[in-house]
């Protein structure tokens, strides 16, 4: 028998996040918006790998990435994620799973135009994800980058843009003594969409 739940609020998750986002930050873990991607492919076959989280609200978290990247293709293919951010230094860790939608050309615009010319070159430079005859090639694919935009700015690339993970399911865990973890997880209410059925878990 499913054992009992309580309900929470939809800002509620989101606030806990934010509060250990800001533990973290504060006790100086390096890379603390580090996270594990998961996403699977049209016949189910899962990747994954490390991105940045760039931001996160009610609406979901998100990340940016070459469109036509691994990830960009599996996600077109079969736009569901899982999430994982571990901060060992604390025993925290969060857990979010979910349906993925893209983000808006604007949020895009934004979050590009604040990255380093560096990194903005690059997003046109690689094809992330492709075959690469040699390093060589990559480098010069940036020196001729570099040339084209060496005056005035430089556009967002039309296959570089973001995803935002729209939560269906957040699992806060605490590390405890003896392996006796705290293990907490919101689900959405399909029949509340403002409402979250809270439950522990044994560890």
């Amino acid at each position: 028998m499913e054992t009992a739940y309580r309900t929470a609020p939809h800002a509620e998750p989101f606030r806990r996040f934010g509060e250990w986002m800001e533990r973290v930050v504060a006790a100086q873990v390096k890379e603390p918006t580090a996270m594990s991607l998961a996403t699977a492919d049209e016949r189910g076959r899962p990747s994954n790998r490390m991105v940045l989280l760039k931001g996160f609200d009610e609406r979901g978290f998100v990340f940016y990435t070459n469109l036509e990247s691994r990830k960009g293709r599996e996600l077109a293919a079969n736009p569901h994620a899982a999430l994982c951010l571990f901060w060992q230094p604390l025993e925290l860790q969060v857990r979010i799973e979910g349906a993925v939608e893209s983000v808006t050309a604007d949020e895009a615009d934004e979050y590009y135009n604040s990255r380093a010319r560096g990194s903005r070159i690059g997003a046109w430079a690689s094809s992330q994800s492709r075959p690469l005859a040699s390093y060589d090639e990559l480098m010069q694919r940036v020196h001729d980058y570099e040339a084209r935009f060496a005056e005035g700015d430089i556009p967002r690339p039309p296959h570089w843009s973001g995803f935002r993970v729209v939560p269906e399911r957040i699992e806060f865990w605490q590390g405890r003594a003896s392996r006796l973890h705290e293990r907490e997880r919101f689900e959405k209410d399909a029949s509340q969409p403002d409402v979250w059925r809270v439950q522990n878990l044994y560890p």
